[in-house]
């Protein structure tokens, strides 16, 4: 597929560029302007613009079969909901209706009508993100794109790509011993996954060992 991936940069973004071309996938890369882009092999195509402006995200998306976001706050948390805004304008000026989204945890639930960051134990430096990212998958549903929200476990970072993990929905994933975790390369596995099957389509999913 020809694909463009948003906050490809980033360390979970990095590695689901890895995987999409991995498997033959042209990825163009969207960044801000003067951002240096240092991923091997090349994207197929970097395009600079501004996240704010819709057109510039309706052009950059132009012809692409699908869009992978992997856009996370930048200062302000409460920002994050307006770059959504701008990029989903974005792709139905283009008429792309393919959506993945890099989700949060904080919004799975760990219990029926409780979520990880209703816990008093939820770092609060953490909760205004947590918060923002769950008003992401609430704006989504209120468009007519075909998004995918793919919230990661409670840990997620670098580390082994096995190519094996659980596939969820909305309640957050433990182990028997009562971790919730995933390296980011096999979210990326997982996420390029749902790319290609289209098993989501406007659902959140979310992954873990």
């Amino acid at each position: 597929m020809n694909i463009i991936l948003f906050g490809g940069t980033g360390t979970i973004g990095q590695r689901i560029f890895s995987e999409a071309v991995s498997r033959g996938h042209q990825v163009t890369v969207f960044v801000r302007p003067g951002r240096e882009v240092q991923l091997s092999p090349l994207p197929a195509k970097v395009i600079e613009g501004d996240l704010a402006k819709s057109d510039d995200v309706g052009a950059a998306v132009q012809d692409q079969s699908a869009v992978i976001s992997a856009v996370g706050p930048r200062g302000d948390a409460s920002t994050l909901v307006q770059t959504y805004e701008t990029l989903a304008a974005g792709l139905i000026k283009a008429g792309v209706r393919r959506l993945l989204v890099v989700g949060g945890a904080g919004s799975l639930e760990v219990a029926p009508g409780k979520r990880v960051f209703d816990s008093p134990q939820f770092p609060k430096e953490w909760l205004a993100i947590a918060k923002a990212h769950g008003e992401v998958l609430e704006f989504l549903k209120t468009t007519d794109l075909d998004w995918t929200y793919i919230s990661p476990p409670a840990l997620i970072e670098p580390g082994e790509r096995t190519e094996h993990y659980r596939r969820g929905k909305n309640q957050l994933l433990t182990d028997a011993n009562g971790k919730s975790e995933i390296s980011a390369e096999d979210y990326a596995v997982g996420l390029i996954d749902e790319l290609e099957t289209a098993q989501a389509l406007r659902k959140r999913i979310t992954f873990a060992w």
